[in-house]
């Protein structure tokens, strides 16, 4: 259902506030550059520190900006199984392509309670549902034959897979078809599970360099794996500089760098990317000809 390069897009803020016009000029950069879909309200999104009304606004923002020509998959990821299908509400019916699910955080449930908590949503709603693996964030990992069996539920058409286990890319093939849609979540692991048989990632990186991530993820459609190895390495020391620093500090630092109309603000308990972190960025942009 979805492939190519996807960036996990920021939340522009200003003042304390949603940043509108700039995020809508960001969708459109994005679009412009050969973004193949957009993921409003992820982690890169701080979703964390948005409020309802607040997470509402930003996918409402990001649907409208869209306008249909690419593809909006809704951040709707909680550790409150009823929150999350609260979400999944609001952006089905907002005109969301479908919804970016984060295992439950902090709760820790098992691997049934993980089936029972992806069973649940997907009841709840029929918007498509893309699974995302993040145990580094969430300390709970979808394990390979759970995700095995989320795969036989209709709605559940995608893993975002931030393991960093390439070899589950395999072991998903096999037990959930060729056909299932796997999408990196790291980009500097980009390259190998595409060769494994990815078809894209849910990206950071490509906040910032949308149109080498577009080319990229062409490259590794085409099987041009020559192509692609000179564009990842190209892009390697950005996709490092975007985790010199708590995310998303680095990239929306990045960002400002790039265009004068976004301002780099954060929100707490993330703040903005330090000296080191902001000349890590600086050599990675320069690198990848980005500025």
């Amino acid at each position: 259902m979805f492939s190519g390069s996807i960036p996990a897009l920021v939340t522009p803020f200003r003042g304390g506030a949603f940043d509108a016009p700039a995020f809508k000029r960001l969708v459109d950069w994005q679009i412009d550059a050969g973004t193949s879909a957009l993921v409003p309200c992820g982690t890169t999104g701080e979703s964390p520190t948005l409020g309802f009304d607040e997470h509402y606004r930003v996918i409402d923002c990001c649907i409208e900006a869209a306008a249909g020509r690419v593809p909006v998959i809704a951040g709707c990821g909680s550790n409150d199984t009823a929150t999350a299908i609260r979400h999944m509400r609001h952006a089905q019916a907002a005109g969301a392509d479908a919804a970016l699910v984060v295992a439950p955080y902090y709760n820790r449930p098992t691997q049934d309670g993980l089936l029972a908590h992806f069973r649940t949503l997907a009841e709840a709603s029929d918007l498509p549902i893309v699974v995302y693996n993040v145990p580094a964030r969430t300390v709970t990992d979808i394990g390979a034959e759970t995700m095995c069996k989320l795969a036989e539920i209709p709605s559940i058409v995608a893993i975002k897979d931030a393991s960093g286990d390439l070899a589950r890319v395999t072991i998903h093939r096999a037990g959930a078809g060729a056909g299932f849609c796997q999408l990196s979540g790291n980009d500097d692991l980009w390259l190998p599970h595409a060769a494994m048989g990815g078809v894209g990632c849910i990206s950071v990186t490509a906040n910032v360099a949308p149109r080498l991530c577009a080319d990229f993820a062409a490259a590794t459609a085409a099987g041009d794996w020559t192509r692609a190895l000179a564009l990842h390495d190209r892009l390697f020391l950005l996709h490092k500089a975007m985790f010199s620093d708590a995310s998303p500090g680095p990239v929306k630092y990045a960002l400002s760098r790039i265009h004068d109309w976004f301002d780099p603000e954060v929100r707490l308990p993330i703040i903005p990317a330090s000296a080191a972190s902001r000349a890590a960025v600086d050599a990675a942009l320069e690198a990848a000809g980005a500025l």
